[in-house]
């Protein structure tokens, strides 16, 4: 007679399919080259600059000198315009800064504080590159053209800047981005879960009976 087959125990754990097969490590995000990086921040904010360098060229109020006898001179009124290419300036920089900082710091924020320090140094060149332009589409000496105008005409006053104080408003906006998109995305380290287990806990054993 042949032996009945004897049944094989059933284990009692059954091994979860891995969603990750032959054990190889999970695909961990890397981040970009830092070549790439910035190189990518550098020609955004040169750009930026020659783009808001035209704005402040067209946009910018300029006193208007009235000529005379004795050269040129301003009036009350235009005294007050004296500093609105200093406020054009602050304000075209800080909110490109802004908008521009954000989405570089977000789009680098796999690099930790250096990609404040990537978009720091963007925001300066874009600060210079639009001074630059700026001055060279706008800035005409004042005496050689007091000197060709007759009395009566107006003239206006060269484009530039009275204070290099506007000039920090394009690392501010920046900043203040950068420090905004940390703070409203930062989150506190998770806590680890406590081991548990799917299987009841094992009943004590039945005292011996004698």
């Amino acid at each position: 007679m042949s032996q009945p087959e004897s049944s094989q125990p059933s284990s009692p754990y059954v091994a979860r399919p891995s969603s990750n097969p032959f054990g190889a490590p999970p695909e961990v995000e890397r981040p970009l080259p830092w070549a790439k990086a910035v190189l990518v921040t550098v020609a955004v904010f040169l750009v930026a600059g020659v783009v808001a360098g035209w704005a402040w060229q067209q946009f910018s109020p300029l006193a208007q000198y009235t000529v005379d006898e004795q050269g040129g001179a301003l009036g009350e009124e235009q005294m007050t315009r004296i500093f609105g290419p200093d406020g054009t300036f602050t304000a075209i920089g800080f909110l490109t800064a802004l908008v521009l900082g954000g989405a570089l710091f977000w789009w680098l924020r796999n690099y930790g504080p250096w990609s404040v320090a990537i978009v720091a140094l963007g925001a300066c060149l874009g600060s210079g590159i639009c001074w630059g332009v700026g001055m060279l589409l706008g800035h005409d000496a004042i005496e050689p053209r007091l000197r060709a105008a007759r009395p009566g005409d107006l003239v206006a006053a060269p484009l530039e800047l009275h204070t290099w104080t506007p000039v920090a408003a394009w690392l501010v906006g920046a900043a203040l981005a950068c420090a905004v998109i940390a703070a409203t995305t930062w989150r506190a380290d998770p806590v680890a879960p406590v081991a548990t287990s799917s299987q009841p806990p094992a009943s004590d054993p039945a005292p011996p009976v004698h």
